[in-house]
């Protein structure tokens, strides 16, 4: 296969990357590294410092000529979204299509999109939601990716690219930021490690459904070589409040911290839990990495990232 990764020096991208490159994949990296890290991306991976917002595109992606593409490359944050919901659109709408368009020119077979679950079924009245519940984004960001899913059954319709779109729950694991645009287990692992404390927005009860990056890499790979298309969830079908979050990363850090809190932010969902059940029939997929143990390993990785500063 040979592959381009958009957003390849990032979390998520790059932990893919590493993947399609175990399996024997020929693999691209696209990436401006305005967020993402050029030493995540592995030396056996070429790297190109592009935007995929930029005119040219078309023409690098035409010289490239790859089979798939993984669209991660995207503007995360779903509070800047709303502060800066200009800024969010031009990199997830515009530049979504702008990579649509380089794929339908340079005849790519398939594009497999990063969407979100998360933040495009806003305050669903079905809890786990599945892919059939109407979306009602409560957040620039979760609008742009909507927009990004239209955009792409669009293109599949007039140009006949198979277009996949994965609709993460909230994703965490190492290589997560813990700065900026940035999840929240990412967050409270630093500041625990640190010995700082870890704000909670709001009271605590929200909730959200936790998923392993290597789940959601194993996700990517199937949705390439699998013949479905279409939308699926990505998560695990449980929710997690913030408070038992917290207690999980505590005690993984060996903290004793108390939280402490401060406002609720705006165009945050009280709820948030995804039904991953067409995922499991359709892609043979499942979660298999369990919250317990992922936090483990991902307070562990920050620890061993901690001591060799």
């Amino acid at each position: 296969m040979r592959a381009l990764v958009t957003g390849g020096a990032g979390f998520i991208g790059s932990t893919l990357v590493d993947a399609l490159l175990l399996g024997g994949a020929e693999v691209t990296v696209l990436d401006d590294l305005s967020r993402g890290r050029r030493e995540q991306v592995a030396a056996a991976a070429q790297m190109v410092r592009f935007d995929v917002v930029d005119d040219g595109l078309t023409a690098l992606v035409m010289s490239l000529r790859p089979e798939v593409i993984f669209h991660q490359a995207a503007q995360i944050d779903v509070r800047r979204s709303v502060a800066e919901p200009v800024l969010d659109t031009r990199i997830n709408v515009v530049g979504t299509v702008n990579v649509l368009e380089a794929a339908a020119r340079a005849s790519v077979r398939r594009v497999v999109f990063a969407s979100s679950g998360g933040a495009m079924y806003g305050d669903a009245d079905v809890i786990p939601t599945p892919e059939t519940s109407g979306c009602a984004p409560a957040s620039a960001y979760g609008a742009a990716k909507l927009a990004g899913e239209t955009y792409g059954n669009v293109f599949a319709l007039l140009h006949g690219i198979e277009f996949v779109a994965l609709r993460y729950a909230n994703v965490y694991g190492p290589r997560q930021d813990a700065h900026g645009e940035a999840g929240v287990v990412a967050i409270f692992a630093e500041r625990l490690l640190d010995g700082r404390d870890a704000v909670i927005n709001g009271n605590g009860t929200q909730t959200r459904d936790y998923v392993h990056v290597d789940d959601v890499v194993d996700a990517n790979l199937r949705a390439a070589q699998t013949a479905t298309t279409g939308a699926y969830n990505i998560g695990t079908g449980r929710e997690c409040d913030v408070y038992a979050l917290h207690a999980l990363i505590a005690r993984a850090a060996g903290s004793e911290r108390a939280p402490v809190h401060a406002s609720a932010k705006p165009g945050e969902q009280r709820r948030s839990c995804l039904d991953v059940s067409r995922a499991a029939e359709l892609l043979g997929w499942q979660p298999r990495v369990g919250l317990e143990e992922g936090i483990s390993q991902t307070v562990g990785w920050f620890r061993a990232r901690r001591d060799q500063q």
